[in-house]
């Protein structure tokens, strides 16, 4: 399924490959000591915030490696849920979207993440 989108493959290993460049992020996480209280408390905000940066990537990367894993297996485009295709719209915006946007939104109401649905088995990650 790729009418309208170009090439979903290349799209989604380009950001694969922009989410796992995490060596920013990675050496913002290394404990330096520090005499000074406020610079103790600067560095820990820091790390939390890189920490929360890499779970972020983490987890984004696992979608799209999922989205891959679809498309080589033949069910790219179509909601992991309701088993309808998923709009070109939404796919053009979100390429590594396993659940179309009704599905989507009834997960975020229900506070469910996709990963849940990655979980429960119904795609496997590459």
């Amino acid at each position: 399924m790729t009418d309208g989108l170009g090439n979903p493959m290349q799209a989604l290993q380009t950001k694969l490959s922009e989410v796992t460049q995490t060596k920013g992020l990675r050496d913002a996480i290394a404990v330096e000591q520090s005499a000074d209280p406020l610079d103790t408390t600067q560095r820990a905000l820091e790390r939390e915030m890189a920490t929360v940066g890499l779970d972020r990537n983490a987890t984004l990367a696992r979608q799209i490696r999922a989205a891959i894993s679809r498309i080589n297996q033949g069910g790219y485009g179509v909601c992991l849920e309701c088993e309808e295709s998923i709009s070109q719209k939404r796919l053009a915006a979100v390429p590594w979207a396993a659940l179309c946007i009704h599905c989507q939104q009834r997960a975020d109401r229900a506070n469910r993440s996709v990963d849940e649905w990655l979980d429960d088995g119904f795609a496997t990650a590459a």
